[in-house]
């Protein structure tokens, strides 16, 4: 099975994307470990477009992350994307308690960066305003290119509620 889950930060993509690998023995990969190095610095696309393909040229994985410049990337081999559309303000809340635990236990992430309350609260890299800024844009934008001609051959499943997440997880 190849599958990608998409949804705005803060839906609950990494926690779905695991359970769902370790369901299926599949590998589990996250964008976000591909696309950042040390120091928060940016891959450059060719160098994310190339790790990209080579994870989706596997014959099985879960993909967790949205990078809608990698969607064709990504999208020629998925066979199912599950969109996490949860309420926003289940969203908000779950993105701005990440946030601070982070931020609070200077969690690392991906190639050893680590958040800190500053960059949460007082910059315009703060992923609460991403969130709240980019949400309704995100679900929009998902539910159009679902209907895409293009993309007919792959199954999409849209999940709308926590209750709605466990019973897909449930039927895996």
């Amino acid at each position: 099975m190849r599958i990608n889950v998409i949804g705005t930060s803060g839906s609950g993509k990494s926690t779905l994307s695991k359970q769902l690998a370790k369901k299926l023995g599949s590998p589990y990969v996250e964008l976000d470990a591909l696309y950042w190095k040390p120091n928060w610095t940016k891959s450059n696309d060719d160098e994310f477009f190339q790790k990209v393909n080579e994870v989706v040229s596997a014959d099985k994985w879960v993909l967790d992350g949205n990078y809608s410049r990698t969607q064709d990337i990504k999208w020629k081999r998925a066979q199912t994307v599950v969109f996490l559309d949860l309420p926003f303000h289940l969203v908000l809340w779950r993105v701005v308690v990440r946030s601070l635990v982070r931020g609070f236990e200077r969690e690392e992430l991906w190639a050893g960066n680590k958040e800190t309350l500053w960059r949460h609260l007082f910059t315009r890299n703060s992923m609460i305003w991403w969130v709240i800024k980019n949400f309704h844009k995100n679900r929009k934008r998902y539910s159009v290119v679902s209907k895409k001609s293009e993309y007919s051959e792959i199954q999409f499943v849209r999940l709308r509620s926590r209750k709605e997440v466990k019973q897909f997880l449930s039927k895996v």
